[in-house]
């Protein structure tokens, strides 16, 4: 019987293991200077070489090399019995199958045994968060003053599932992911010595479907390279179910391009060819990832041709942010949810036709102060630096795309503008009693408010608004016991004066005034105020001290029946 390549070329020393490096160099250190702990935590994602490093580091320990700095030797009698799988003094427990409380008394009587043939003998426990709590409660002491011939290394890939006990008695190692240039380079070592003709584009493939594991990468190799064949991008791509790059950027011109027949087209094209749906879902969200991070200025962290370089580039001006986001969520639920549902079609589907009906977020004309939707990711926005006057055209055409309320035009909540012709209306008691932050946009018309009945009915779709551009201040939204119009104003009341504070800092105002103006076509200013946490409604004044004894009852959630006139008061 063939042996797997992964166990075929298992590292045997120090300098074999790849992507690791922080962790070998501590190691061999430790080893050299003979400071060995008692025990270690090796953690990190699958196929990144914990379990190799726990025997080569058991081997080191081992080793009958009189200079400790070249420890593990590799040919010593124990380093070949390591190798060999016949060391006795190398114990492999997997916590998978052995979670039980009296598998570790077990392990605890037997561990004051001396060693048999080495100078040490290590347990090897793997997948340790699998152990029962009563399993990790009978290894604690035993775990923390071990005999000083035995040695722990645990392993796990979910290293919160370990107990803080435990961790605060081992040495911790975090095991990362393998970066794709070094699972490339070592796939091509691999060839070589297997005699196997591979083309680069296809290992790149397959280092890419390993997100990270070298070991799933070997495999994969070793799965390709059994048909004997020479290692081609479109075996590989048949193989492992992938779709061609092309067919993903068809996807991404109908996303830009809004065509919904297309984008179908595209994905039925693809699944009928035999591409799997949840591979194809991630491709795609992939390739958009990579959009983000060009947009973003990362594109360093791409690893692409110079011709797809400048796909993506033209693909990333051409996308604004919320869109590019809410692309990316859908698709990616879809690669997610695959596996478990009937119709795995139908998620990819679903994730063309939300992505294509997320209007308001890709293709607004009056976006929300301090969003970054309307401008191409391609761009780089200077916040720090005011933006130049525009012209009087610009200015003209930016009038003329927003909307304009039955009464009269709207007014932008983050710099004021002037009417060109229409005079501005007398100020009235409501528009002088607005609040500082609001002060410079009067309240429109009386008779083109809304009521407090179809802001309610429209809050859910200025909530989402919001949530697409900032989604902080979304959840102070959600946090709003009381929303009502009152004096041409839209009030928000919350339970507490820092959830009141926190809303009236930054541009979370600006944002909801513009996602009002936006949904209902009214400019409102927006004014916050603390209310009980039983309050339904606000009282009918807004004049109440602050500090006195009305305000007080009203924050415990009292109520005002009846409000009583003062005549004098009235005449003053």
């Amino acid at each position: 019987m063939a042996q797997a390549l992964y166990r075929k070329w298992r590292p045997r020393l120090w300098e074999q293991v790849i992507g690791q490096e922080h962790v070998v160099q501590t190691l061999r250190n430790a080893v050299r200077s003979e400071r060995i702990a008692h025990a270690y935590l090796f953690a990190g994602p699958r196929g990144t070489g914990k379990t190799t490093t726990a025997r080569l580091l058991a081997k080191a320990l081992n080793c009958l090399h009189p200079d400790p700095a070249q420890r593990p030797c590799d040919q010593c009698g124990p380093c070949q019995a390591v190798n060999e799988g016949r060391f006795l003094d190398l114990i492999e427990i997997d916590a998978a199958s052995n979670t039980s409380v009296d598998d570790v008394r077990d392990l605890r009587d037997k561990i004051n045994l001396a060693p048999g043939e080495g100078r040490y003998k290590v347990y090897i426990i793997d997948e340790v968060h699998m152990l029962s709590t009563a399993a990790f409660n009978a290894l604690l002491k035993t775990l923390e003053e071990p005999p000083p011939h035995a040695i722990f290394i645990l392993a796990t890939t979910e290293i919160h599932k370990i107990p803080p006990t435990v961790l605060s008695r081992c040495q911790r190692f975090e095991f990362r992911r393998i970066p794709l240039p070094q699972i490339v380079n070592h796939l091509k070592s691999l060839a070589q010595q297997e005699g196997v003709e591979a083309e680069d584009e296809a290992l790149s493939l397959i280092a890419r479907q390993a997100t990270g594991s070298l070991r799933d990468a070997i495999s994969l190799f070793d799965q390709l390279a059994a048909s004997g064949q020479a290692l081609t991008l479109a075996a590989a791509q048949a193989l492992l179910g992938t779709a061609t790059d092309q067919r993903v950027m068809d996807l991404i011109e109908a996303l830009l391009q809004r065509e919904s027949a297309r984008g179908l087209q595209c994905i039925h094209q693809a699944l009928e060819s035999g591409v799997d749906a949840r591979q194809f879902a991630r491709q795609v969200v992939d390739y958009l990832r990579n959009l983000m991070l060009i947009a973003m200025g990362s594109a360093d962290q791409i690893e692409a041709t110079p011709e797809q370089r400048s796909q993506m580039a033209n693909h990333a001006r051409r996308f604004t942010l919320p869109y590019l986001m809410e692309a990316i969520q859908r698709f990616n639920q879809a690669a997610t949810e695959a596996r478990s549902t009937w119709h795995p079609t139908l998620l990819l589907e679903l994730a063309l036709a939300q992505t294509l009906a997320f209007e308001p977020q890709g293709h607004s004309t009056t976006p929300l102060p301090g969003s970054v939707s309307p401008t191409p990711l391609g761009a780089t926005p200077t916040a720090s630096s005011p933006s130049p006057a525009p012209s009087p055209r610009r200015a003209a055409e930016q009038m003329t795309a927003a909307p304009t309320p039955p009464g009269g035009p709207s007014v932008a909540s983050s710099q004021p503008t002037r009417a060109p012709a229409t005079p501005a209306p007398a100020p009235t008691a409501a528009s002088s009693e607005a609040p500082p932050s609001d002060s410079t946009s009067p309240a429109p018309p009386a008779e083109n408010l809304p009521d407090t009945r179809k802001v309610l009915q429209n809050w859910a779709r200025i909530r989402a608004l919001v949530k697409s551009r900032r989604t902080q201040t979304e959840a102070l939204l959600n946090s709003c016991k009381v929303v009502q119009v009152h004096n041409g104003m839209l009030v928000l009341g919350f339970a507490t004066e820092l959830l009141k504070s926190k809303m009236e800092a930054g541009e979370n105002i600006s944002l909801t005034r513009a996602a009002v103006r936006q949904v209902l076509g009214v400019d409102l200013p927006v004014i916050c105020t603390v209310v009980g946490s039983k309050a339904t409604a606000l009282p009918e004044d807004f004049g109440i001290e602050p500090d006195g004894m009305v305000s007080t009852a009203l924050s415990l959630g009292a109520k005002i029946v009846k409000k009583e006139i003062n005549p004098t008061h009235d005449q003053e």
